[in-house]
């Protein structure tokens, strides 16, 4: 048997730029918090440039391609105004996503298979500019099949309904939507896509996501940067890690 594969770990630090955005100002910052995030052990930063610029800031992208030694995924929804800024500051990668200015989160996958035609000039233009494409979008055949047809390079499964059933206690509904994580990741690697996982992955909830042995990936933020008002922010990363690690290492996986 093969060895497992490494995970990276991609830290979300949107919410650190939300905290500086509650008061104005310069603190706390988020190149600072991608840096820590490095030296915990990130494999890559991610920030999700909003149409409403609720956190993430255009001064904060220009800064952070520009200081990081460390990929930086930007995530930001299929408009003109995004694919400008993304060409202007070629990231490592992209990742699109839906967004409506009312939500407070991103509430679920892009229907890539209704928006076909909109969005595959997107996908085209970025990898054009040699800038990685992911998808961010439910474990739904349908949907990694279109993620395919329109030319991503990567998919990014929404894990949010996975982790909103375990804090339910639902852990029925929780089971079922992990088999389909399981299945989407299968199907994915074999349409030669790389698949990575994300959305509202906790302490509790990584370990049996993590263990999916075809995820390349993890994407977590939010609760990484909560936990960091307890622990601190390098602890909290670290953690992640640890747990990210052990749910490679062979192991079967439980949830406590």
């Amino acid at each position: 048997m093969s060895e497992p594969r490494f995970l990276r770990l991609g830290v979300n630090i949107d919410h650190v730029a939300t905290i500086r955005n509650a008061r104005g100002g310069k603190h706390p910052d988020p190149m600072r918090a991608a840096c820590m995030a490095v030296d915990a052990g990130a494999d890559g930063i991610t920030a999700h440039l909003r149409e409403d610029r609720r956190h993430i800031s255009d001064e904060d992208i220009e800064r952070l391609v520009g200081g990081l030694d460390r990929p930086l995924n930007l995530e930001m929804a299929a408009t003109e105004e995004m694919l400008s800024i993304a060409l202007r500051h070629r990231p490592h990668a992209v990742c699109l996503v839906p967004e409506k200015r009312e939500e407070v989160t991103t509430e679920g996958g892009l229907d890539v298979a209704g928006g076909h035609n909109h969005l595959a000039p997107f996908v085209r233009a970025l990898a054009a500019a040699k800038i990685r494409v992911s998808l961010f979008v439910e474990a739904h055949p349908d949907q990694l099949t279109a993620a395919q047809s329109v030319g991503a390079h990567v998919v990014e499964l929404h894990t949010g309904a996975y982790c909103d059933a375990h804090v339910a206690g639902d852990f029925e509904a929780r089971d079922r939507i992990l088999e389909r994580l399981k299945a989407g990741a299968k199907q994915a690697t074999r349409l030669g896509l790389e698949v990575h996982a994300g959305h509202g992955l906790s302490f509790e909830t990584v370990g049996p996501v993590a263990a999916i042995p075809e995820l390349v990936e993890l994407n977590i933020g939010h609760f990484l940067v909560g936990e960091a008002i307890f622990v601190g922010f390098d602890a909290s990363i670290r953690r992640m890690r640890q747990l990210m690690d052990e749910a490679r290492g062979g192991a079967g996986v439980r949830f406590a």
